[in-house]
């Protein structure tokens, strides 16, 4: 188990996909845990069938990210119940598919909100307590799009680029604190991720994807290990590189070419 078995994990995004199977995994390794998203009814399923499966505790917190009073609230009915955290899993987020002139503004501010801005505010108000304690674990979800400039989801794949270089600074000024930053980069999964983004008839959607507890397990073995960037896949831990040395016309080139509906 990671963290102190006196403190909790709180996992968000945990009401489907990589979310609910990073909860089942904490839960499995015997960490209890706090989970937020914002379907009270989904969470209450989840919090049935982890205390019935492993006797560990599930605090139910139902809350909309894209609310900007969301972090705060959620840190404030921990202190509350006096419920310490020592591992963070920033995992909510959603996407936005289409042509940037097209797609709704609001909708994007709100990617903006839940993908970068309630990550970075989270992490402020838990991390203090962590490095009082050295010792901590935060795990947030990047995606493949971090290191890809990606046309047809240009504001998605910039909260991830965000997410990407401010959790590796991150990373580096907390080293010799006691508190470990793993940024997981996800490819194509199997999740609720395209039909939310309503990409369901983009040409990558169509390929074969990777199962939602596959990319958790890799995910919560890399945060274990204090692994920094974690790439789940074979097939896609060369994006980086190619990321890094073509040419970015072709880049985006190929990359658009992989988004275009078909």
């Amino acid at each position: 188990m990671i963290g102190s078995k006196e403190k909790y994990a709180i996992v968000t995004g945990a009401s489907c996909g990589i979310g609910y199977e990073l909860a089942k995994i904490l839960a499995k390794d015997g960490k209890d845990i706090a989970v937020v998203a914002r379907s009270r009814d989904r969470l209450e399923d989840l919090k049935k069938e982890i205390e019935n499966k492993h006797g560990t505790k599930v605090k139910v917190l139902a809350k909309d990210l894209s609310d900007p009073k969301a972090p705060p609230e959620i840190f404030s009915e921990l202190e509350k119940e006096n419920i310490g955290v020592d591992v963070l899993v920033n995992n909510a987020g959603f996407g936005v598919y289409g042509m940037f002139l097209e797609t709704d503004l609001q909708e994007e501010l709100d990617m903006i909100q839940v993908n970068a801005a309630s990550l970075i505010h989270l992490t402020k108000l838990f991390l203090k307590g962590m490095v009082e304690d050295k010792s901590g674990y935060i795990l947030n979800a990047a995606s493949l799009c971090a290191f890809l400039s990606t046309p047809l989801e240009s504001v998605y794949c910039a909260t991830k680029s965000f997410v990407l270089h401010f959790s590796e600074a991150l990373a580096n000024e907390l080293q010799g604190t006691g508190v470990k930053v793993t940024i997981l980069c996800v490819g194509l999964a199997s999740t609720e991720f395209h039909k939310r983004a309503r990409m369901e008839n983009c040409r990558a959607t169509k390929r074969k994807m990777m199962d939602a507890a596959t990319v958790a397990e890799a995910g919560y073995k890399a945060l274990k290990r204090g692994k920094l960037i974690e790439i789940p896949g074979l097939e896609y831990k060369f994006a980086p590189w190619f990321a890094r040395f073509a040419p970015r016309n072709v880049v985006t080139r190929v990359v658009r070419s992989q988004h275009e509906p078909v």
